[in-house]
C-alpha cells in the first residue's frame, strides 16, 4: 500500500526487514510477483507502483533482509498495472509489465541487477490488467475496460492475435498446460476460454450476482482442475473446470469483498480464514 512492501516469514510468522528507501515518492504498490529461478540460488521479490515504479528486492538468505537491488521508473510514470515474469528464464529474468497508458513491455533484469528494454508497444485501446508469457516466449495481454485477448510476439511486440472477450477483465490466469484461461467477467461469474482456436467462451461458472462492480482474482487449483474466485458476497467459489460444477462455496465472511486469493500447491489460502487441501 501506501508504505511500501512488507513480507513475513510464514513459519515463523515475524517480518522481514526490507531495504527499499524512498517508497512515499514512488506511488502506493499496485501489484507484485515472486521471482525464482533455476540458476538463482535466492528469491527475488519484483513490485509495480502507482507512479510507474518498477523495484527489484533480493533475499539475502544470511541476514534474513530484503535488499534493493534495482529501481527505475518506466515511460511518462503511469501507474503499473501488473506484472509477470518468464519461468523459463534462464540467467537474466525477462518480465512482463503493463502500465495505465496503454503500453506493454518486456524487460530484463541481467546478471548484474540492469534493466534492459526488450520492447515496448502502446495499444490501442487496451488498458491492460494481466500479462503473462506462452510457452514460446511470447505475451500474452488481458484488457481491463475493452476485455480483449491480445498475443504479443516475444522479440518486437507485434500483435499476432486479438479478440475481444465480450465482456471488461477483472482479472485473468492462465494455464498452460490445459491450454485454456479464465477471466473475471464482472457480471455473472468467471469464464472460460481457449487460448488457441476458437475464440468462442468455453463455459461461464456461474456466481450470485455481483451487487458492486470490482475486479476479483480468479486462479486455477489442482493442476487446472479447479477453478477458484473470489466475490463481493463474503464467498470464495470453487468449481470444476471440466464440467462447471460448483463443488464448493467457502465462507469467508457474511458480506464484504473476497478480491484477493492465492493458490498454493497443497492449500487455497483466503485472507483471514482457514484453509483447506486443493488436493
Amino acid at each position: 500500500g501506501t508504505e511500501g512492501i512488507k513480507v513475513w516469514d510464514i513459519k515463523s510468522w515475524k517480518e522481514l526487514t526490507c531495504s527499499s528507501h524512498n517508497y512515499e515518492s514512488r506511488g502506493t504498490v499496485s501489484c507484485a510477483v515472486w521471482i525464482t529461478t533455476r540458476l538463482a540460488m535466492t528469491e527475488t521479490l519484483c513490485y509495480g507502483t502507482g507512479l510507474g515504479y518498477i523495484v527489484f528486492l533480493r533475499h539475502s538468505p544470511v541476514d534474513m533482509l530484503f535488499q534493493e537491488t534495482c529501481t527505475r521508473r518506466l515511460g511518462s510514470g503511469f501507474e503499473i498495472t501488473c506484472l509477470s515474469w518468464d519461468m523459463s528464464s534462464e540467467g537474466s529474468t525477462r518480465i512482463a509489465v503493463g502500465t495505465r497508458d496503454k503500453i506493454v513491455q518486456v524487460l530484463v533484469l541481467n546478471t548484474n541487477s540492469q534493466l534492459e528494454a526488450v520492447f515496448a508497444v502502446r495499444l490501442d485501446n487496451t488498458v491492460p490488467k494481466s500479462v503473462a508469457f506462452a510457452d514460446d516466449k511470447n505475451v500474452y495481454v488481458f484488457g481491463l475496460y475493452d476485455g480483449n485477448f491480445i498475443k504479443l510476439k516475444g522479440d518486437d511486440g507485434t500483435v499476432v492475435k486479438e479478440y475481444s472477450c465480450q465482456s471488461v477483465i477483472g482479472h485473468a490466469a492462465i494455464n498452460q498446460k490445459r491450454g485454456v484461461f479464465v477471466v473475471d467477467n464482472a457480471t455473472d461469474g468467471f469464464t472460460l476460454y481457449r487460448l488457441l482456436g476458437d475464440e468462442e467462451p468455453v463455459r461461464t461458472f456461474i456466481t450470485a450476482p455481483p451487487s458492486v462492480s470490482v475486479p476479483k482474482q480468479v486462479a486455477f487449483g489442482a493442476e487446472g482442475r479447479l477453478v477458484v474466485g473470489g466475490s463481493d458476497n463474503g464467498l470464495v467459489y470453487i468449481f470444476e473446470r471440466k464440467t462447471g460444477k460448483l463443488l464448493e462455496s467457502l465462507h469467508h465472511s457474511n458480506a464484504g469483498l473476497v478480491q484477493t486469493i492465492a493458490i498454493g500447491v497443497d492449500l487455497i489460502r483466503r485472507c483471514g480464514a482457514d484453509c483447506i487441501s486443493d488436493t
